[in-house]
């Protein structure tokens, strides 16, 4: 029997149905990442299986208990499974090391000074140890999040539930966190993480699971998850996530928001700075320079495909919508050009100009 065994989980709220027959399996020891579109039923599993959600029908049991089940000790179980959320939930009038401390008292019964030795240790895991007397409005996002790991920890469970544990921040802050859940998955816990870090669910799994309409659609290692996956859905969801664009006519350009949204996504993707600064630059020399000589009605799409790890950032400019097209890709495919925007974006990469679209391959850049 496996530790964790999810048969036909189905739960309702009025006429939505997050989740549809669901199975699932966890072996001991496994790190499994839940990934897939957003309202299909990924928090509310975990919700399930800590029992912070009744399911309407199905089975959940875990080493060797059905926790759906009348008479199921969920009190008890909860002490097993520890659980991170999108929100932190810490308590603000607590001190950072008493947030850690009280489950450990309230629930696991111990001493004041064992819980304080406990909080110490799993501050110290995660860097925060410094921070132990602060109070929770005092930290970043990050660090708020850490605490939300350590306080987990603390309680010795035998599962962690992480629910998007880094949606919630700033996509500075996102690394530090991700860091400590890397370094937890080598430990040998028992790991389900809901997520929508693409990089994570890549590099911390032992298996890639995919749900999509309340049920498991596509699971498996996640070199091939992210490879070659099987289903459509699947593929258009991997793929989808790679790729960033702008659409849209001139006259609703806003450099700045699509320079933000730009920046985000490519953070998202763990390019370094170099590379990012490098696909921010070209965008912003182009719409600036060339899209200012345009019609409003002109139509423009950017789009960025970030690849894998070590493959190529590819621009691609499609200025086929554009009325001065045919001076824009001009300018710009011309290497004796005088044009120092053109200049800027040649120097990012060489331009390939072919059916009114500039595809840049951006020069390779080392991380900072």
């Amino acid at each position: 029997m496996s530790f964790i065994e999810i048969k036909n989980l189905k739960k309702s709220y009025g006429n939505v149905t997050p989740l549809n027959g669901l199975n699932l399996t966890v072996e001991k020891g496994e790190v499994i990442t839940i990934i897939g579109p957003s309202g299909t039923g990924k928090s509310t599993l975990l919700r399930c299986l800590n029992r912070l959600e009744t399911p309407d029908s199905g089975e959940i049991i875990f080493d060797g208990i059905n926790l759906c089940e009348e008479g199921a000790e969920i009190h008890k179980i909860r002490t097993r499974m520890g659980m991170v959320f999108q929100s932190f939930n810490l308590f603000n009038h607590l001190s950072v090391i008493e947030n850690i401390m009280m489950p450990q008292m309230d629930i696991l019964k111990v001493s004041e000074e064992e819980a304080f030795k406990e909080a110490k240790v799993q501050l110290e895991k995660v860097g925060l140890w410094s921070k132990a007397f602060e109070y929770p409005e005092n930290l970043s996002g990050g660090q708020k999040q850490r605490v939300a790991i350590a306080r987990g920890l603390a309680m010795k469970p035998e599962v962690m539930l992480f629910d998007e544990p880094t949606s919630a921040l700033d996509p500075t802050m996102v690394s530090e966190v991700l860091s400590v859940i890397a370094n937890l998955a080598e430990t040998g816990l028992t790991m389900i993480i809901v997520t929508h870090e693409m990089r994570l669910a890549k590099d911390v799994s032992s298996r890639v699971v995919y749900v999509d309409e309340g049920v498991v659609y596509e699971e498996g290692l996640p070199e091939v998850m992210f490879k070659a996956p099987k289903r459509e859905k699947t593929r258009d969801f991997i793929f989808r996530i790679k790729e960033w664009q702008w659409d849209g006519n001139v006259s609703e350009i806003d450099i700045y928001e699509i320079l933000a949204s730009l920046e985000q996504f490519c953070k998202g993707q763990f390019l370094n700075k170099n590379e990012y600064l490098n696909c921010i630059q070209v965008v912003e020399e182009f719409v600036s320079e060339f899209t200012d000589k345009t019609n409003a009605k002109d139509h423009l799409i950017i789009k960025l495909a970030a690849g894998e790890e070590g493959e190529p950032r590819i621009i691609t400019i499609d200025t086929n919508g554009l009325s001065d097209s045919e001076n824009i890709l001009k300018t710009i495919g011309d290497e004796k050009t005088d044009n120092i925007s053109a200049k800027i974006i040649r120097s990012k990469g060489e331009p390939v100009i072919k059916d009114g679209r500039i595809v840049i391959k951006l020069k390779e850049s080392l991380s900072n």
